[in-house]
């Protein structure tokens, strides 16, 4: 009985929480409901530095100089700044179009399989049904 009350440990890793999340749990940490321990324990984030890692990369705090980003920033700190998002964005853009070719090549795949299989046991998998018309057309 008590075996089954336990959780079980699943590892996990950077990949396997999505960057909303990260963004969720970074900004509560920042407004002060949360600290990163205790932000740690409520989601059940596995890696001890992790909710300090996702601080450092997407929080507003300097962890350079141990101050407050909102601080007001030279044009060269504003500018590098910006070009770290931009190079940021790329590879997001990158990894999303990759994964959008990989879906792509899966439906590719998932129909051909459909065709293969409609044709073998001689049966309509797809629906080929028209799409019903509203009863306001009808009535003209």
């Amino acid at each position: 009985m008590e075996e089954n009350n336990k959780k079980k440990y699943v590892k996990r890793s950077q990949k396997d929480y999505s960057m909303s999340f990260k963004l969720q749990v970074v900004q509560e940490v920042e407004r002060g409901e949360l600290g990163a321990k205790a932000a740690q324990r409520k989601y059940g984030i596995q890696g001890t530095h992790t909710v300090v890692q996702w601080l450092r990369k997407f929080g507003n705090f300097d962890w350079e100089n141990q101050s407050p980003s909102n601080m007001v920033k030279s044009k060269e700190q504003k500018l590098f700044e910006l070009e770290q998002k931009v190079l940021l964005l790329e590879k997001q853009k990158a990894l999303l179009e990759k994964q959008l070719e990989n879906s792509d090549k899966k439906a590719i795949f998932f129909d051909t399989m459909i065709d293969m299989a409609e044709k073998e046991f001689k049966i309509s998998i797809r629906k080929k049904c028209l799409p019903e018309q509203s009863t306001a057309t009808l009535k003209k």
